[in-house]
């Protein structure tokens, strides 16, 4: 049995995927899926406290202005818990727990001298790569790749279905709500494969931040909000922030009620196997008639039924 730690949840989600969730000993604070994770031990902690949207960007800033790093690993827990495997990342130090920390960690580490298992998502394709290198890690290379090929024919499912649409639907992605930040990295493909036209942010691109006035001159036909690390419940408490700039009324996207809140923190913030789920709640979003609704309002929502209801 091979004792397995990952620092990150997307990882965890691969490592589950590829069969060794009970291999796994230990896991990240905001590692939750899927069921039973949470028993496991802990190894990291964030060094921010939490608050508005605002204030967790304006503390994560100034971490990483100083030369901090925003996670701290529990050297002492991975130590007690001796894991053959710690799967980490290095594409985004504000995400999640960085190869940095892990190797710092590591040094304290005498007995079980782990393999780290370094993975950098920028984009879409990359989350493919990531999945083999994690099966090829492990020693099950040809489960990965199966797993890969499953994914991407759900995708591309999707892809065909729309190939009929005439009139392909406009999408901005907000990924965080102040500042406000559009969402890049794998998110553009990810609205392309469901069939629509992705008006901000770049595939392989880090995520940055955007004015107001340049989402009211593309006029979207849609607008996805999926903040960074928040479920629904936590995007309503802040979705104020949208609601009260100036023109929100009148931007023909609220007008038509095509404004809608995901669960970005479980579906579109992981790069991992749930991003064909991602791809499947888009579709259904955008394409209703063509794509039957299959996911809860716990992972999307209209803005205007959330508002209302107040009940996801």
């Amino acid at each position: 049995m091979q004792r397995i730690v990952s620092l990150l949840p997307s990882a965890t989600e691969i490592v589950c995927a590829l069969g060794f969730q009970d291999q796994l000993v230990g896991r990240s604070h905001e590692c939750d899926y899927p069921a039973g994770i949470t028993q496991l031990p802990i190894c990291t902690k964030a060094k921010f406290p939490q608050g508005s949207s605002a204030e967790i960007n304006q503390s994560v800033a100034a971490l990483v202005k100083n030369g901090l790093s925003v996670y701290e690993v529990f050297g002492d827990v991975l130590e007690d818990i001796k894991p053959d495997f710690i799967v980490t990342q290095s594409q985004c130090e504000v995400c999640a727990v960085s190869m940095k920390d892990v190797e710092q960690a590591v040094c304290q580490l005498i007995s079980s001298r782990p393999q780290i298992i370094n993975l950098e998502p920028v984009g879409y394709h990359d989350v493919f790569e990531d999945i083999l290198k994690v099966g090829q890690s492990l020693g099950v290379p040809s489960k990965a790749q199966t797993l890969i090929k499953d994914l991407q024919n759900r995708i591309d499912l999707i892809s065909q279905l729309t190939e009929q649409v005439t009139r392909k639907k406009r999408v901005v992605c907000i990924e965080w709500l102040e500042p406000l930040m559009n969402a890049a990295n794998w998110v553009p493909t990810l609205v392309e494969k469901a069939g629509g036209i992705n008006l901000m942010g770049e595939e392989a691109h880090h995520s940055h931040y955007i004015q107001w006035n340049d989402i009211v001159a593309l006029n979207p036909d849609v607008i996805l909000v999926m903040p960074c690390g928040f479920g629904i419940n936590r995007t309503l408490e802040e979705i104020h922030l949208l609601t009260n700039l100036p023109g929100w009324q009148d931007l023909p996207a609220v007008i038509q009620k095509q404004v809608y809140l995901t669960d970005g923190n479980q579906y579109f913030n992981r790069p991992g196997p749930r991003l064909a789920d991602s791809v499947e709640i888009i579709s259904e979003i955008l394409y209703p008639t063509l794509f039957p609704r299959k996911h809860s309002k716990k992972d999307w929502v209209e803005l205007e039924e959330a508002l209302e209801t107040n009940q996801v």
